[in-house]
Parts: C-alpha cells; structure tokens; sequence
C-alpha cells in the first residue's frame, strides 16, 4: 500500500549522514521516498524545477535538509503547498544555532515544521505522522513504534533496578 512519498533533499553530501536517518525512518514504516542534493544557492534553476514538480512527482511531505544560511527548506516551503520539515544541520562555526534560526524564522504564511539540529530521525518520523493523518494502517505502526520506545525504557529501567542505581526518597 502507497501511503504517498517523501522528498528528502540536502544542501550538500556532508549532509547526508543525517539525513539517513530520516530515510530510515522511512523505510521502517514503509514509506516511499526520494532523496538527492540541490543547493538553493548554488543551482537555483534545479531547486526551482525540483521545488515546482515535487507535487506532480507524487510528494506528500518534502524533508529539507541544511545548514549555515539554511535556505532549502524554505525556498521549499515557498513553492511547495504541501508540508516541509526542515532539519538544521551542525555547523563547525555556529554549532547549527545559524541553521536552526534561518529555518524556524520564516516569514508568515510559508511555515516550515523544524526538528532539532541533526534532528534527522525526527524529520522521518513527523514526516509519517503527517502521512498517518488519513492512513489507519500507517497509524498503526507509529503506535507500534511507540510501544517499542516504551519497552526499550522498561528495560533501561529495570536495568538500574538491578545494579541498584535506583532508588526512592
């Protein structure tokens, strides 16, 4: 079953370890997606293109990821009518806070959903959670996914009750 696809775009290749972990996300809860890397600066005329047919494509959600100036997900958030999620990506000179700020500051009306800074994961699944909107198949396993969070915590906890790390007051 097609629960509608997923764009993952990047600024550059250095990017791409966190934006895997959205692909990953992804493909867990069997979601259709393309990936590749545009820069908005650098080649705007294939941003554009990309950015213009991303809906005739069949995209749903368009995952962007970037860092410094950060103006992917944006310029994506401009064109597309469709959700974008930005991811901030780290940066060596202002940590991502410079990516972070470029992307949740957006001007009103062209909002773009913004994760943490590497936050690539949590793209993937707001991405899917989007797509569960209207897809009870899909919703089902966000919540199965969510019951594996939880046991994986269980078993941490249980852990520190056994070596005595923790304790009440």
């Amino acid at each position: 079953m097609s629960y509608g696809k997923v764009g993952i775009v990047m600024g550059s290749d250095s990017d791409f370890p966190i934006m895997k972990k959205a692909a990953e996300m992804l493909e867990k809860f069997g979601i259709e997606y393309e990936m590749t890397v545009i820069s908005a600066h650098r080649m705007p005329d294939i941003f554009f293109d990309y950015a213009k047919t991303a809906e005739e494509k069949g995209f749903k959600v368009i995952i962007a990821g970037a860092g410094g100036a950060a103006h992917l997900p944006g310029m994506c958030a401009a064109i597309f009518p469709l959700p974008v999620i930005g991811v901030p990506i780290k940066t060596s000179t202002l940590s991502g806070v410079d990516s972070l700020y470029s992307i949740v500051q957006m001007p009103s009306g062209i909002p773009v959903a913004t994760v943490a800074i590497d936050g690539g994961a949590n793209a993937g699944i707001l991405a899917a959670k989007i797509l569960a909107t209207d897809n009870d198949e899909l919703l089902a396993k966000l919540k199965a996914y969510k019951d594996e969070l939880k046991a994986g915590v269980e078993v941490k906890k249980e852990k520190m009750e056994r070596l005595g790390l923790s304790y009440e007051r």
